[in-house]
């Protein structure tokens, strides 16, 4: 595995409905790196954000979709992803980047 630094972890937040309804509970979705493990997920967020303790991580292994070409026999697929869902504890302090949405 290459050498992923905790800051090159986490890409991105991801935004949609079901991410936002867990946000109730104190569970976050994340993108993270394709090679991350689940205690790098945990170092990250936890040095990111302070005042957070991450109770469990989930992760999912999300394959590229087969696409097609316009107007040519051609298939493609996107890119694989990997996304992240951290559970906080209940005495810890809330994602700031999630507060306004």
């Amino acid at each position: 595995m290459a050498n992923v630094q905790y800051y090159d972890v986490i890409i991105k937040p991801v935004i949609s409905e079901k991410s936002m309804e867990l946000m109730g509970q104190k569970k976050y979705t994340f993108l993270i790196h394709p090679e991350a493990t689940k205690s790098q997920v945990k170092e990250a967020v936890e040095k990111m954000f302070e005042g957070t303790k991450v109770k469990s991580v989930n992760t999912i292994n999300c394959l590229g979709k087969k696409k097609r070409q316009r107007g040519q026999m051609k298939f493609g697929k996107t890119a694989k992803t990997k996304k992240a869902i951290v559970a906080l504890t209940a005495d810890s302090n809330d994602i700031e980047i999630f507060e306004g949405l």
